[in-house]
């Protein structure tokens, strides 16, 4: 059967087809790969054509150019290290190879060759004075940054830069100033809106930061930067679990942009999983990302590694709000654990540093470095002063709730009934098993008339040292506040456990304190049995004469102690 056709195989009618096919076939260029973002793109389309013996040095520019867009400096910075042995190479070009050494964090690198072309005749470009200007903000000379901030134009990119060193600065708000000039005559810079957003997350306004990321991620919404942004928003507004869902949408995406940022988010992973995989993450990172190593310090404090935690962080120069909390937080530490004044001192000022600068003085973590220092300092009025104009923001947070209570419980307040119910909201188990909640809710127990729950407290720890410091506690707090029985019984073990002549002598006064409340009407009858019972306990002479005194009154008010 021959196989019949509607067309001929060849012909005027089979042309048009053909055309439109190779219409369809058009190859791309590289403008189309850079116009559309797509780096990975043009750069290979790029090293194609040096390949194929197309390249010329205008390709190994545009190659370098890319992988610097790709965020893959150290490939660009080869590119440009061989273009500049070339004869007669562009100044420009060891400007953009000082810019590859400057992300690379090689600032003495990117400084000679800025320099470098400093000596070359011909106009210096702007983005030179740009690189110099952020080198002298690295290298922390001021009277240098100064003499590049003069040279700035009111042009967009030197006002940029401005702006990026405000950011580093802390200066967040005059960044900000800057980023809304700009956009108010060029509503298509979309990507400023990122860096307002960075500002206001600097700036605790999580809530705004969100408003304004939503304008550019609509346009672009595969941005590696700013869905990480919006992630970290999320961090702060609601958990890490929502934040940790915003990365892996950025995962599953795999965008050519997702590999620029893809140590910054495995940094953040970490973060949001409250420290899960830190050791694994964090080490390498510590001098690529800033925040890598402070957060490696709060992992270290979190598993009371506190001499890991100070020897990563002693040669910190702190520059940062967050930088010097920390160290405050960590020298304190070290300082409660080896009982060291000079320790405790030096947080005591790094904290009063933050909290009396104008800038924090009135943002959360300023007024709780307020508190943090007055405490150290044990002057607990005035402490209580700055964590009452926070609390409302950490109602179900432990560890403000711990230092809330103590500051309530300490003289000169001594309100132990409010600090009692503080301690008693604390729901973390690291926490409650410690001695210090152990033997501050124990002796607001006791003031508050609640002697039982205090000796309950001593009955679930185990035989060591902190229970025998508790049982002291209780003995001797109970009996200044008149509960002589359960003061009786604490005494009663401490002797059996050492027999001091001191703990005979507190037994016997409790125990007689129990005795006359009984006769009293204030304590009932039957604990006679009981305090009978821990007076034979000890074998001093004076013990016969007591209980017998005892017996006597029992006998003649009918009350069975046998």
């Amino acid at each position: 059967m021959m196989l019949s056709r509607t067309k001929p195989a060849t012909g005027p009618g089979t042309q048009a087809p053909a055309k439109e096919a190779k219409k369809k076939k058009k190859i791309p260029k590289v403008e189309d790969f850079l116009q559309a973002r797509d780096y990975t793109g043009a750069i290979t389309l790029l090293e194609f054509n040096r390949n194929s013996g197309k390249g010329n040095e205008e390709t190994d520019l545009w190659i370098a150019y890319c992988a610097f867009h790709l965020g893959e400096y150290r490939r660009a910075m080869e590119e440009y290290e061989r273009l500049v042995k070339r004869d007669g190479c562009h100044p420009d070009v060891f400007t953009n190879l000082g810019c590859c050494y400057f992300l690379l964090g090689m600032y003495p690198e990117a400084d000679d060759m800025a320099n470098k072309v400093q000596g070359m005749e011909g106009p210096k470009s702007r983005l030179q004075n740009r690189l110099l200007f952020h080198l002298s903000h690295k290298f922390n000379d001021e009277k240098r940054l100064m003499g590049f901030h003069q040279n700035l134009q009111d042009i967009i990119e030197d006002q940029l830069s401005l702006a990026s060193i405000h950011y580093l600065r802390s200066h967040y708000q005059e960044a900000i100033d800057i980023y809304k000039r700009i956009l108010l005559d060029n509503r298509d810079y979309l990507a400023l809106n990122v860096y307002v957003a960075l500002c206001y997350y600097k700036l605790d306004y999580y809530d705004v930061s969100q408003e304004v990321l939503a304008v550019y991620l609509q346009q672009y919404p595969d941005s590696a930067i700013a869905l990480n942004l919006k992630a970290c928003n999320h961090f702060r507004l609601y958990n890490g679990k929502a934040a940790e869902a915003e990365l892996k949408s950025l995962q599953d995406m795999a965008s050519p942009s997702f590999l620029f940022a893809k140590d910054l988010i495995k940094h953040n992973l970490v973060v949001f999983r409250n420290g899960e995989g830190a050791l694994q993450v964090l080490p390498p990172l510590i001098d690529v990302i800033p925040e890598a190593r402070l957060n490696l310090v709060i992992y270290y404090l979190k598993q009371d590694d506190v001499a890991e935690a100070y020897n990563l962080i002693k040669e910190l120069e702190p520059t940062t709000p967050q930088e010097y909390i920390l160290k405050g937080v960590v020298n304190a530490a070290l300082g409660q654990d080896q009982g060291s004044r000079e320790h405790q001192k030096i947080a005591q000022q790094y904290f009063q540093l933050v909290g009396g600068s104008a800038s924090e003085c009135d943002t959360i973590p300023g007024r709780q470095c307020m508190a943090a220092c007055f405490f150290l300092l044990k002057q607990f009025e005035d402490t209580l002063i700055y964590l009452n104009s926070v609390k409302s923001y950490f109602y179900n947070d432990d560890t403000f709730n711990f230092n809330y209570a103590q500051t309530k419980a300490a003289a000169p307040i001594c309100n132990f009934k409010e600090a009692e119910e503080v301690f008693l909201l604390i729901q973390n188990d690291k926490i409650k098993n410690d001695y210090i909640y152990l033997s501050w809710l124990a002796r607001c127990h006791i003031m508050n008339r609640k002697a039982r729950l205090a000796w309950e407290l001593y009955l679930k720890m185990e035989t060591s040292g902190e229970s025998f410091s508790l049982l002291q506690l209780i003995a001797n707090d109970c009996y200044k506040t008149g509960q002589f029985y359960y003061a009786a019984k604490a005494f009663d073990v401490l002797e059996r456990l050492d027999p001091n002549p001191e703990y005979w002598e507190g037994k016997r006064g409790a125990c007689v304190g129990v005795f006359q409340m009984i006769i009293a009407g204030h304590e009932p009858r039957e604990t006679l049995r009981d305090v009978v019972q821990m007076l034979r306990n000890t074998g001093n002479p004076q013990v016969e004469y007591i209980v017998r005194t005892m017996k006597k009154w029992a006998k003649e008010n009918r009350v069975p102690i046998s």
